[in-house]
């Protein structure tokens, strides 16, 4: 069963003002695209895995074959962390989470706000292309920054919300401004897709 591009969850100028109509047509039909086609190329050599679910090859790297281990790291690494980016944005979202992931982002960080902050911190000081994401580890909230495909579930961590730092993400509009993307990143996030995560 070869892996898919999920199409987008809205419109593709759903996101604007923040996020142009022309970089979300080119970094999902485009680069998205591309590190699928590349996952399903790599995976064609070895038939034994084309059943295996995004999720386990990348909870299991060490048992992919060799051969195509760094393939499967950095096109499904890129697939599954732009799968996740697109759910966990929304039109008309953004603002202060509720439910549970409020609850938890105030014991861990103090208050929403100094979550806010130190996230934003990690997602624009990450040298060169990346990550931004909280997640859960061993049942605790953590803020981490990966480089270039990392994703937390290779280190067995459970992801909930991510940023795309990479420049494809947002040079069209923001040019060299990762602080200014970053930023206007913060009135999409899609509240309840966190919550339905971290549940």
């Amino acid at each position: 069963m070869a892996h898919e591009l999920p199409p987008l969850p809205y419109a593709y100028n759903a996101l604007e003002p923040h996020l142009d109509e022309q970089t979300m047509r080119i970094h999902h039909d485009k680069h998205h695209a591309a590190y699928v086609n590349n996952l399903n190329a790599a995976l064609e050599k070895h038939p034994e895995l084309q059943g295996k679910g995004l999720d386990d090859l990348l909870k299991d790297l060490g048992r992919v074959p060799e051969d195509i281990r760094t393939a499967v790291r950095n096109n499904g690494g890129q697939h599954y962390n732009h799968s996740m980016y697109w759910q966990v944005m929304a039109p008309n979202a953004g603002g202060a989470p509720s439910g549970p992931i409020a609850d938890a982002i105030r014991a861990a960080f103090g208050s929403f706000e100094a979550f806010k902050d130190q996230f934003s911190k990690a997602a624009v000081g990450r040298f060169g292309s990346g990550w931004g994401w909280l997640v859960k580890d061993g049942g605790k909230l953590a803020i981490e920054a990966t480089s270039n495909e990392g994703c937390p579930l290779m280190e067995g961590k459970v992801p909930l919300l991510v940023v795309d730092v990479w420049e494809h993400a947002y040079y069209l509009k923001y040019q060299n401004r990762r602080a200014d993307y970053v930023g206007a990143w913060w009135n999409l996030v899609n509240w309840a897709e966190v919550n339905r995560r971290f549940k």
